[in-house]
């Protein structure tokens, strides 16, 4: 068995910019809903490169003024925005749907909070929990503050 770590293809990758930048157009338009989920952009700077980032993706209230999300997928393990966003925490925005990005500050939930928040996300989205289940690991939560 080769431990060669997998990668995405170049048209993979292509395929996602061209997909996550119509989302993102689509979400400065006002339109900020995918697949019956509240989608928003999150602003992160790479890890590596240190190029901005733009990311649509899915977001659940925390019952007050926070945004939560989940960070699945990712080939190998994490998805890269959450990397990013943990790299370079301070640096962090988000933009909902026809808003300018406003600056938050991230926080990775453990414990009670966690199971709280994922508890509520999976009520809301039960396909979460299935894709969690396959992946084998723990999603990590991001709660987002002002």
């Amino acid at each position: 068995m080769s431990t060669k770590q997998q990668t995405h293809s170049g048209f993979s990758r292509w395929m996602q910019h061209k997909m996550n930048a119509r989302m993102n157009r689509k979400i400065r338009r006002g339109n900020g809903s995918f697949m019956g989920m509240d989608v928003l952009i999150l602003h992160t700077v790479g890890r590596r490169s240190g190029e901005p980032r733009q990311t649509p993706i899915s977001w659940f209230s925390d019952g007050g003024d926070g945004w939560l999300l989940v960070a699945s997928g990712g080939k190998n393990g994490d998805p890269d925005w959450f990397r990013n966003l943990m790299a370079h925490p301070e640096q962090a925005t988000i933009e909902l749907p026809g808003d300018r990005p406003v600056p938050v500050t991230p926080h990775v939930l453990t414990g009670a909070e966690r199971a709280s928040a994922w508890d509520a996300i999976t009520t809301a989205q039960p396909r979460y929990g299935k894709y969690q289940a396959k992946a084998g690991r723990e999603y990590a939560v991001v709660r987002l503050t002002t």
